[in-house]
């Protein structure tokens, strides 16, 4: 069991296996993209399948794949498989824009991987390409009603940003009602590898919720498990419910259960923080369990208490990075 030095029992891990995108999300990274690592530098499906074996052993229960998006890499099934298969792996989940998704949903059903979040910004083909910088609307809008009906647990992940898709938070609302579906917002944050600072937002979880209340007044808060990074709610007469993940404001920080391994091997505690480790450097030399072991272990001992400690680690860099190079 993995326990940091504030007490709180690490269970959950954040796996990236790429940087790249094949979206241009303008509150992720610039128009032009950013300057993606070189292959020789990602983990290989090898090493992310043995670190994912490590951690399971020292008490990861629950893994997430991410990215970038997880689908550029074409021998992401190659990994889910392993996992699939891994004792002690009790949840496996991927986030994905699902523009490539598609051809996967079968196997992913048979695997048992049925738990997918879908980012997406907006449910207005405009405001979708626009944000996206690509047209890619009817694939992912497609996809994403092939794992409603299939009976995937879909999880909307929307982020409210301003200027550009409040328009949308109640629409979003109107359309999801009639499946079973959580649709969670959440707030921007500035990991847009330096196109845009920002020391505070105008749609924080309060303005959301807010504003959700104009159109659903008598809405209900549900019981959430404690390490839950979102406040849920349910409206009558809608199958789904909706959440809010205070992504900014960083109220969850003191349950939190989350460790983060980068594409590039990089240990992270908490999106705000610096690295805490490099893997990548530990499992291409010898005895590279007992290495990443260590590794984990003192990562996990020197953890920041909530994500404002952490940033104070980088202050003036914490925000350089791009959301998909640090693995969302």
């Amino acid at each position: 069991m993995l326990i940091d030095n504030h007490g709180r029992t690490i269970n959950y891990l954040r796996l990236a296996v790429t940087d790249r995108c094949n979206l241009r999300c303008n509150y992720c990274m610039p128009s032009e993209g950013i300057d993606f690592v070189k292959n020789d530098k990602l983990l290989s499906i090898k090493e992310l399948t043995t670190i994912s074996e490590i951690l399971v052993n020292q008490g990861i229960d629950k893994i997430r794949i991410t990215g970038g998006e997880p689908f550029v890499r074409k021998d992401l099934m190659v990994l889910l498989r392993a996992l699939a298969q891994m004792d002690g792996l009790n949840d496996i989940s991927v986030t994905t824009n699902a523009t490539l998704i598609g051809p996967h949903i079968d196997e992913l059903k048979q695997l048992g991987i049925k738990n997918v979040n879908v980012s997406l910004d907006s449910i207005n083909r405009e405001t979708f390409e626009r944000i996206t910088r690509r047209k890619q609307f009817d694939t992912v809008h497609n996809n994403l009603i092939r794992l409603i009906t299939e009976g995937f647990n879909v999880r909307i992940n929307f982020i409210v940003l301003d200027g550009q898709n409040e328009q949308d938070i109640l629409p979003i609302l109107d359309v999801m009602k009639h499946y079973n579906v959580s649709v969670r917002f959440l707030e921007e944050m500035p990991f847009n590898g330096g196109s845009k600072n920002f020391a505070s937002i105008k749609w924080d979880y309060k303005a959301i919720l807010e504003h959700v209340r104009t159109r659903y007044p008598d809405f209900e808060k549900l019981e959430s498990p404690a390490t839950s990074t979102s406040i849920n709610y349910s409206i009558k007469g809608h199958k789904g419910t909706f959440g809010i993940i205070p992504s900014f404001s960083r109220t969850f920080c003191g349950s939190c259960n989350r460790l983060r391994v980068t594409a590039t091997g990089d240990v992270i505690t908490c999106l705000y923080g610096k690295p805490k480790a490099n893997l990548r450097d530990i499992i291409r030399n010898k005895s590279a369990e007992m290495g990443i072991q260590k590794a984990i272990l003192k990562a996990v001992g020197t953890r920041a208490k909530t994500g404002f400690d952490a940033q104070k680690e980088h202050t003036d860099t914490v925000f350089d990075n791009s959301m998909t190079s640090i693995g969302g």
